[in-house]
């Protein structure tokens, strides 16, 4: 039984191509998490379009996309991902419940004119829409979902992929203030991968270099130790890196992280983890 966890976009706020950013990638949000044969997909940042490509090549794509936030950054790429002009396509897409708008609305408005060319009503595929909201429990290809909330501007949810005694926390756009959250505590408890906001340094969080970044919803790599370490998580991931973050700074805060944490890992596009099964007691 297949568990992996593979990066395609890893950056936060906007895109970032350049050679200085080549080697970790520039696109924004987008993992790809297998569970046997079913396929999750955790935001869809400019990092789908890539993941599209791929998916082209193995036959019709039947998948699930998790939703953290109906922010730019994360939604970005779902016109780009190729597979939903396809009829034979399959998608549901999962994401939070909020009092203005729903998904449809959201994907409905960044699908239509003057924005886009297509409207999101013309796609071939199936499309299907499903709101959830922290504390809700998702059972789905085989796979158990857990959400919980963040802390972010307007809201943001994480995500708990159980599949084969194994797990993964997908916490993004979130931070935690003046102690480990405990929401994202308890989410995490004994995962063995954590993937964790870690856009900043504490200094440029407290804005000892620039405007300060407290309230903006976003974390630290020394926040993601804690939290780490808090949850007693097997892996720490370094995500949602800093659009003006280069290939030499994201392997800057990697190694401060590994002083922290030892299990610490900074996110790059192609990283793929992969956790072979776990016997689960009866």
């Amino acid at each position: 039984m297949t568990f992996s966890i593979r990066f395609w976009g890893v950056r936060g706020s906007i895109a970032a191509p350049g050679p200085e950013t080549a080697g970790v990638g520039g696109n924004t949000s987008c993992v790809e998490v297998t569970c046997g044969a079913s396929r999750f997909i955790l935001d869809s940042g400019t990092g789908i379009r890539p993941l599209g490509d791929a998916l082209m090549k193995q036959g019709p794509v039947d998948a699930t996309l998790l939703l953290s936030h109906h922010h730019w950054d994360h939604i970005q790429g779902l016109p780009f991902f190729t597979p939903i002009y396809l009829p034979t396509t399959k998608l549901t897409v999962v994401g939070p419940q909020t009092d203005r708008l729903s998904n449809i609305d959201v994907l409905e408005h960044q699908m239509s004119s003057p924005v886009f060319p297509v409207r999101l009503e013309e796609l071939p595929c199936s499309l299907e829409t499903r709101e959830v909201m922290a504390g809700d429990l998702l059972e789905l290809g085989g796979a158990r979902i857990r959400v919980s909330k963040g802390n972010h501007p307007g809201g943001s949810l994480a995500y708990r992929i159980e599949y084969a005694g194994r797990s993964v926390v997908y916490a993004t756009d979130t931070e935690h203030y003046s102690c480990v959250d405990p929401a994202l505590r308890d989410l995490a408890l004994g995962a063995d991968v954590l993937i964790y906001d870690s856009q900043y340094t504490p200094a440029e969080y407290r804005g000892e270099q620039g405007p300060s970044k407290v309230g903006w919803g976003h974390s630290t790599y020394e926040d993601g130790a804690k939290l780490a370490h808090a949850a007693e998580v097997g892996r720490y991931v370094l995500f949602h890196h800093d659009p003006r973050r280069t290939d030499a700074g994201v392997a800057e805060l990697e190694e401060r992280a590994q002083s922290l944490f030892a299990g610490s890992v900074a996110a790059r596009e192609g990283l793929v983890l992969s956790l072979p099964a776990r016997a689960v007691a009866a």
